[in-house]
C-alpha cells in the first residue's frame, strides 16, 4: 500500500478534511433554525432568503448589525466549554436590531481558529443555532477559517452579522421620546458579553482567582458565573412592542447603562435613573469590591443587571410590566424622562439597596 503524502496546505497547518467534517457535524444544528423564507441548504457560496414576504409591508426597511463576543471567548476556551458562547454572539447581534423595532430574519457567522477541531466547531455552532431558534432568526450561512501561526491550536474568535426588517413608520428611536416617558428595565442574565477585559483583569490577574474556585456570593464556580450566556431578548421585545406603545429601546451593552440609554434620547430630554429601584446581581458588586473599581468606572463598563431599557408613555407601563411577567422577564420602572435644556443626558441618582 502506498503511503499518501500530506498536501502542501495540510503541511502548512490547514486541514481541509477537518473543515469538511465540521460542516457535516453542524448541519443538523443549522437545520433547526430554518425559516420558510430560506432557500437551499448549507454549503453554497451564498445563502438565499426569499424577500417576497416583504410585499406585506407598506414600506419595508432593512436593518443590519454586526458584532462579536470579545474576550469572553477566553473563558470558554479555558473551560473547554463551547456550546453557550453562541448565545453571546446572537444576543449582541439580534438585540441591536430589535431595539429599532426590526424583526431579525437571518444571521451569518464567522469562526476563526488556529486549528479546526470538528467537534469543537460543531459545539460552537450548536450554541449559535440554539440562540437563533430563541430569536426566531435563520442561521443562513457562515465561514470557518483556519489560521495556523496567527492563532494557537486551541484559540478561536467568533463574529457575525444579522439582517432584519421593520415597517418604516414603526421604526423606534429618539424622535419618538417625549417628556414624561417612563424608563422600564428588563433584567440582564449577568455580565452578558461586555466588560470581560475588566472582569478578567480584576478577578483572574489581579486577584489571582482560578475559574474552578467556588465563590459563595455567586453560589457557583467563578468560571460558571462568567460563562453565563447572554439573554436573547428578540422575541420578547417584539411581543412587548405589540402589547403596548413603545417609543425607543436601548440595548445595554459595552459602555454601561447611561452611555447606551442616552443614544436613544433626543436633545432636550434628560432621563433620571433611580438606583434604588434595583440591586445589581452579586457578580457586579464582586468585580467592584475585589478590584476596588470606582462606581463611575463600573457603571461605565458593565450593565449592572440591566439588559434592556424601554422608553414608553406612562399609559403603557402596566401592559409592559404585565406582558414581561407573563413571558418570564424581570421588569421594573427604572426612571423617567423630563424636558431639559441642551443635549440629551442620563442622570443616575440614589444608591442601590443592599442585597
Amino acid at each position: 500500500m502506498t503511503e499518501q503524502t500530506p498536501s502542501a496546505y495540510a503541511a502548512a497547518g490547514v486541514d481541509i478534511e477537518a473543515g469538511d467534517r465540521a460542516v457535516e457535524l453542524m448541519k443538523a444544528h443549522v437545520a433547526r433554525t430554518r425559516r420558510p423564507e430560506v432557500l437551499g441548504g448549507l454549503g453554497g457560496f451564498a445563502g438565499f432568503f426569499d424577500a417576497s414576504a416583504f410585499k406585506e409591508f407598506d414600506h419595508p426597511v432593512l436593518a443590519t448589525s454586526t458584532d462579536g463576543v470579545g474576550t469572553k471567548v477566553a473563558i470558554a476556551q479555558a473551560l473547554d466549554k463551547h456550546d453557550t458562547i453562541g448565545f453571546d454572539l446572537i444576543g449582541m447581534l439580534v438585540d441591536d436590531l430589535v431595539v429599532v423595532g426590526a424583526e431579525p430574519l437571518f444571521v451569518t457567522d464567522y469562526i476563526a481558529c488556529g486549528k479546526v477541531v470538528p467537534e469543537r466547531i460543531a459545539s460552537i455552532v450548536s450554541g449559535i443555532a440554539a440562540a437563533c431558534e430563541v430569536a426566531g432568526a435563520a442561521l443562513l450561512g457562515g465561514e470557518t477559517a483556519e489560521h495556523p501561526g496567527l492563532l494557537n491550536a486551541d484559540e478561536y474568535d467568533i463574529a457575525g452579522a444579522t439582517t432584519g426588517v421593520v415597517e418604516r413608520a414603526k421604526i423606534l428611536g429618539p424622535g419618538r421620546v417625549r417628556p414624561g416617558d417612563v424608563a422600564v428595565a428588563l433584567a440582564s442574565s449577568g455580565l452578558h458579553s461586555n466588560g470581560y477585559s475588566l472582569v478578567r483583569h480584576v478577578l483572574l490577574r489581579q486577584a489571582g482567582w482560578s475559574l474552578d474556585r467556588h465563590v459563595d456570593e455567586l453560589g457557583t464556580t467563578l468560571g460558571e458565573a462568567l460563562l453565563t450566556p447572554t439573554k436573547v431578548y428578540a422575541r420578547d421585545i417584539l411581543a412587548l412592542i405589540e402589547a403596548a406603545e413603545v417609543h425607543a429601546i436601548s440595548h445595554i451593552t459595552g459602555g454601561g447603562l447611561a452611555n447606551n440609554l442616552v443614544r436613544v434620547l433626543p436633545d432636550g430630554i434628560a432621563a433620571t435613573i433611580d438606583r434604588t429601584s434595583w440591586s445589581p446581581p452579586a457578580v457586579f458588586s464582586l468585580v467592584q469590591s475585589v478590584g476596588a473599581v470606582s462606581r463611575p468606572d463600573i457603571e461605565a463598563t458593565l450593565n449592572q443587571g440591566v439588559g434592556m431599557v424601554l422608553m414608553a408613555p406612562a399609559a403603557s407601563v402596566d401592559a409592559l410590566l404585565r406582558t414581561s411577567k407573563a413571558r418570564g422577564l424581570d421588569a421594573w420602572i427604572l426612571g423617567r424622562a423630563e424636558a431639559s435644556e441642551g443635549p440629551a443626558r442620563v442622570d443616575l441618582v440614589g444608591d442601590h439597596a443592599k442585597v
